[in-house]
């Protein structure tokens, strides 16, 4: 069915527009319907209508919101007729196809949202130059945005064209966007050299692409507004300048993934704003400067994958604002002891994985911290008992190492547990009882051991009751997350052999470990979709038991 043409400048014209909207979503969408299936029901005024907005006298259809209304097939191609219309979100349904040439007509629109859905195609919206506000992340749109932009930066504030496969240049596009205030573009197919004049927005992101070159000095020179700047996952390479400081309001600086060498700048310890420090797999020096442990805000820290090598540096044991802390994968050999690291007193999260610490596994350990990650590394002997005595613990993965003598009994004190990763040791004994008590656990992994022993029936009780600690999780919210450490950690813990698994590990291949990882922290669904005979359903949280090779 193909939409019908109605065209108009009333009330009643925009009622029969919206008459024919509702016709041909139906048509497309015969079983599952959203609001707009309320629509005419009723002799009711369109401006009472669910999702529809109208001019304050209630003269004509300015607004229409159908977000999440189980809408699939093709965008409606007749929206110009609406020619008051200024705002229309259609986002997380199911629409498919281009973006049709109607939409381009609708030249008073402010407001535009169809993220979420699976529109395919080139970007083609030059006709919109009235546009605030573009959001079309998390689509599959290809091409190059020339044919957009600038076209569209009249009036724009905000552009989000992230998750996309949009390719081309972007260091011209947006010269001629004098109110551009947020920009994000990450997860696309982006190439060459980054635009210069990103100091002047608020947010600014480009993660994820394949851009290339320096960052000059003189991309922060003049008035940094600033408050985000992600450029993770790209090929930028050179020493990143300490001009950033002019950047005063800088909340986030993420440069993950680069090819960033040199120096940390030590101006950086001069921008009391930052809350989060991105620095992981670059060649960055060993040289930490002193600076900045005057960031008082400073939460996030994550040094992880620069090869540092040696002992690890004293000066994480003084970071004691510090929350997440992340040095995985720097080859460290010792100072685990000396730094002073795992007693840092408001340390919620810390990684020390894929480095080549040894000895035995300290017991003087944080009592605040909700995840531990010490997998792959040379730890020896027992696990310590004081490991039992960490309430807020969430997760404990000591996989990986060289540890002997038995589980202990006293683990079965940490009821906010969800995951316990001790495969590929050596342990020995029986699982004790205790561990039954652990009402939260849902992910035990004990693989590649050497334990013996019977199944006691208190084990059937662990993961019993984990709504409390999903509950906290669900409180608690904090923008500041490294999608390089969620993503290890997720491919690590989810045993992707085994479905449904699988399917969650194909979500991580589609640049959504955030988003998993939230999901998961937070006792809500992974599974997008299960396989066949599957008896775990979409909506359901799994977990496991993993007991193999003992």
């Amino acid at each position: 069915m193909t939409a019908t043409a109605v065209t108009g400048d009333s009330l009643e014209s925009d009622t029969d527009v919206l008459l024919s909207f509702k016709s041909y979503l139906e048509s497309l969408n015969p079983m599952e319907r959203g609001m707009y299936n309320e629509w005419g029901t009723q002799k009711q005024d369109v401006c009472g209508w669910p999702g529809i907005t109208c001019t304050p006298e209630g003269s004509r259809v300015t607004g229409i919101s159908l977000r999440d209304s189980t809408i699939a097939g093709p965008l409606f191609g007749n929206f110009s007729a609406l020619t008051q219309l200024t705002f229309l979100d259609l986002s997380s349904n199911d629409i498919g196809g281009s973006i049709p040439d109607d939409l381009s007509r609708c030249h008073n629109l402010k407001h535009l949202n169809l993220s979420h859905n699976i529109i395919e195609g080139d970007l083609s919206l030059s006709g919109l130059s009235n546009l605030e506000v573009l959001d079309l992340s998390v689509n599959n749109i290809g091409g190059d945005v020339h044919s957009s932009f600038p076209l569209l930066c009249n009036s724009l504030v905000v552009a989000n064209l992230s998750t996309n496969n949009l390719t081309g240049r972007i260091d011209d596009i947006f010269n001629e966007c004098r109110y551009l205030k947020y920009v994000d573009l990450k997860y696309n197919r982006f190439s060459g050299e980054i635009w210069a004049g990103f100091r002047r927005l608020v947010k600014f992101s480009v993660s994820g692409n394949h851009l290339s070159g320096n960052i000059s000095p003189s991309m922060f020179r003049g008035n940094c507004t600033l408050q985000v700047l992600d450029l993770s996952g790209n090929g930028f390479v050179g020493e990143f300048p300490g001009q950033v400081s002019n950047c005063h309001n800088l909340n986030i600086l993420d440069l993950w993934g680069n090819n960033f060498t040199g120096n940390i700048p030590a101006e950086i310890g001069s921008i009391s704003s930052l809350r989060g420090l991105h620095f992981g797999k670059n060649e960055f020096s060993r040289d930490i400067p002193e600076t900045l442990l005057n960031l008082r805000n400073l939460v996030y820290l994550d040094l992880s994958k620069n090869n540092f090598g040696g002992e690890l540096h004293e000066i994480f044991g003084r970071f004691t604002q510090v929350e997440h802390l992340f040095l995985y994968g720097n080859s460290y050999v010792g100072g685990i002891y000396s730094s002073n690291i795992l007693t840092l007193p408001n340390l919620s999260r810390l990684d020390l994985s894929y480095n080549n610490f040894s000895g035995r596994l300290p017991s003087e350990i944080s009592q605040s911290l909700k995840f531990l990650v010490l997998a792959y590394n040379n730890f020896s002997g027992d696990i310590p008992h004081e490991y039992g005595n960490m309430p807020r613990l969430q997760a404990l993965d000591l996989s990986f190492n060289r540890l002997t003598g038995s589980i202990p009994a006293s683990f079965g004190n940490l009821t906010s547990l969800l995951w316990l990763m001790l495969a590929n040791n050596s342990l020995s004994g029986e699982i004790p009882p205790e561990i039954g008590n652990c009402s939260s656990l849902l992910w035990f992994n004990v693989a590649n051991n050497q334990l013996s022993g019977g199944f006691h029936s208190e084990l059937t009780k662990m993961g019993s009751n984990p709504y409390p600690t999903f509950e906290v999780n669900r409180q608690k919210t904090d923008n500041i997350i490294s999608v390089s450490s969620e993503c290890l950690v997720m491919k690590r813990w989810i045993p992707a052999e085994f479905p449904p698994f699988i399917f969650g590990l194909e979500t991580l291949a589609k640049r959504s470990c955030r988003t998993l990882w939230s999901h998961v922290r937070k006792g809500k669904c992974i599974f997008p979709v299960c396989p066949a005979g599957s008896i775990v359903g979409p909506l359901d949280i799994s977990g496991y038991l993993q007991l193999s090779g003992n």
